[in-house]
């Protein structure tokens, strides 16, 4: 429902530092001055929940820190101590227009920027003419499998 071009466009959420999680997005092409929109978001174990009317009316989290544009128009949001751990995230943005409705979105794109690998160590002998390096994951707010993560190293001599 709501007028063509009026949904938001881009939306993109980028977690970092583990726990903050930043959502911007483009005002609808036809989206006048007056349109303002309104983030709310929340994570479930269950997909098939997204069906029900009881999922969309509970737990959601409304944005607290919009970020605006020139006419006052909300375009993205900070949020803090976001967890995310083995869930899914849910995303519903509304808002209105002159007493109209806007368009709903259903697509959108979530990344992490990871922190770097933890405990890194360098054990270098010259009887094996080499270097053990170790390390341990980076903490992330979602990704816990050892298996997921790869790795490169750049050695330099100096």
């Amino acid at each position: 429902t709501g007028m063509n071009g009026t949904a938001i466009e881009n939306f993109v959420c980028v977690i970092f530092n583990v726990s903050f999680m930043n959502c911007t997005w483009h005002v609808g092409r036809n989206a006048s001055g007056d349109t303002q929109y309104f983030l709310y978001w929340k994570t479930s174990r269950q997909v098939d929940l997204l069906e029900s009317r009881e999922f969309w009316k509970e737990d959601f989290t409304g944005c607290q820190n919009y970020m605006k544009d020139n006419y006052g128009r909300h375009t993205g949001c900070r949020f803090q101590n976001v967890t995310i751990e083995n869930k899914r995230a849910h995303f519903l943005v509304n808002g209105s227009r002159n007493g109209q409705n806007i368009q709903s979105i259903s697509d959108y794109i979530l990344v992490e920027k990871l922190t770097p690998p933890l405990n890194v160590t360098v054990n270098c002998t010259e009887a094996s003419h080499g270097c053990e390096i170790q390390w341990q994951p980076p903490r992330t707010s979602h990704v816990k499998r050892r298996a997921c993560f790869k790795y490169e190293i750049v050695i330099e001599n100096k």
